[in-house]
């Protein structure tokens, strides 16, 4: 309904007085309408479970949590935008809510059909954001997008159908599933699962589904580029956690290998980037790898501790597209940022904090979430004791001190690093100050109160 009614106010502001604001007028709109979606969306909490549209869909509390999360997201993104002004398309306005419904239908589905189809809508949606700019990046990163999107899509598609005809339905939730399957050699139902767990990794930007990340980043603008690296991955991950439940076989040793290998692949690009778009792009493959840590674990904790790394991160990766964007002014080489922390301390340190929470350190709820993840890990590892496992403990806590050299580059840029005189620079933003101030504030304040109070999330995330 929002679709409609964005593009039918988009059509009549055409032919009005009012024709220059329309991106304002829209991104307002859309604001005050994911209000009353979250609103509606929390209300569902306490409405029971049970499927829908003939059990393609599935509502539970895990659900309207994920949707709550990706509500949140896009609110603090349309806020990014408006607060920036930054200079979008009007078609984004329009596209936004389809992309929304898309995530809304991914934490829903549970069906193999419904998956694929949810999927595809909010991957359609992305290219055409990746496509709006102008000149070559954007042609090239949504080419880069759409071929590997159209790679991962066409392979899920090949294990839905490897899953449909051993099981003769793609209902996750229905037990004949589980039964057919289990009549079928182990390697077979891993081989096909793997396949169809490649288009959630492409969501993910697990590796090796990751290379497309950096060049749609540099594509995009910012505030697109903070919704793009964490909505699709809350919806994502909730996929990936419902098909790895639904599936009788045992995917831990290769969702082992692929949290490791986005560790390690993440880690190691960041560390060369000057570009603060290309940095965020692969320290997110890395993250997402630490995130998968929990689930690599199989067990109530694991779990737990990679929602609550995932609500971290959604935070702190917002907050740091947002003060990248109000510190460079738009601009993201590392150079920019010189000298910068003497001019505008507030947002410095503000990032600084971002920053340490991305690292994983304390007093921040960074530490939390790795440490709820690597003691899943580790209590899995007391029990099955593979070599994977331990593998993935120790080189994961490394990479997480690796991290440490390129999370803090901008930092060491801000405050020890003295002001270049640069030949052309960008204008600097118009907007109302003590909003931005409020903005920045409700992003990092709570990166800091779920290190001390980290049960006022967990508590939630203990009913799902």
């Amino acid at each position: 309904m929002a679709f409609v009614l964005v593009a039918m106010l988009e059509l009549l502001l055409r032919r009005s007085r009012w024709k220059a604001q329309i991106p304002a007028i829209l991104g307002a709109t859309l604001f005050g309408m994911a209000l009353v979606v979250l609103v509606f969306v929390v209300q569902q909490w306490n409405d029971g479970t049970g499927h829908l549209f003939h059990r393609l869909l599935f509502l539970d509390k895990q659900a309207v949590f994920f949707k709550i999360a990706i509500t949140v997201a896009t609110l603090l993104t349309l806020a990014h935008i408006g607060l920036t002004r930054a200079v979008l398309a009007v078609e984004f306005y329009v596209i936004l809510p389809v992309v929304v419904l898309g995530l809304y239908l991914m934490t829903m589905a549970v069906n193999g059909l419904s998956i694929y189809l949810a999927i595809e809508l909010v991957s359609v949606g992305s290219y055409l954001f990746t496509a709006f700019g102008r000149g070559a990046k954007p042609a090239e990163g949504s080419l880069k997008y759409l071929l590997f999107g159209a790679l991962s899509s066409a392979v899920m598609l090949y294990g839905l159908s490897l899953l449909y005809g051993m099981a003769a339905t793609l209902d996750f939730t229905n037990e004949v599933f589980v039964d057919n399957l289990a009549q079928n050699p182990v390697w077979v139902v891993l081989v096909a699962g793997f396949l169809v767990l490649g288009g959630v990794f492409f969501k993910l930007s697990l590796a090796p589904f990751q290379s497309w990340v950096p060049d749609v980043y540099e594509a995009l603008p910012l505030s697109v580029a903070a919704f793009l690296s964490v909505a699709p991955k809350a919806a994502a991950l909730l996929v990936l956690m419902r098909l790895l439940s639904a599936l009788p076989v045992g995917f831990q040793l290769p969702l082992a290998v692929v949290s490791l290998a986005s560790i390690l692949v993440g880690n190691t690009a960041a560390l060369w980037q000057n570009d603060l778009r290309r940095l965020l792009a692969y320290s997110g493959v890395a993250q997402a790898g630490f995130m998968v840590v929990g689930l690599v674990a199989f067990n109530k904790t694991g779990f737990e501790g990679t929602v609550f790394y995932l609500v971290v991160y959604l935070f702190a990766n917002l907050a740091a597209f947002l003060l990248i964007d109000l510190l460079g002014n738009g601009q993201t080489d590392l150079r920019q940022m010189a000298g910068k922390g003497g001019e505008q301390p507030f947002l410095a340190m503000a990032f600084l904090v971002v920053a340490v929470s991305l690292v994983g350190l304390p007093p921040t709820a960074g530490f939390t979430a790795k440490l709820l993840v690597f003691s899943a890990l580790w209590e899995s590892y007391q029990t099955t004791p593979d070599g994977w496992l331990l593998a993935l403990l120790v080189l994961g806590l490394l990479n997480a001190v690796v991290s440490l050299a390129y999370y803090f580059k901008l930092p060491f840029y801000l405050f020890f690093r003295e002001k270049v005189a640069v030949a052309v620079l960008a204008e600097p933003f118009k907007m109302i100050h003590y909003l931005r101030i409020v903005l920045v504030f409700l992003l990092v304040l709570p990166i800091i109160l779920l290190f001390f109070k980290p049960n006022w999330l967990l508590v939630w995330i203990n009913a799902l």
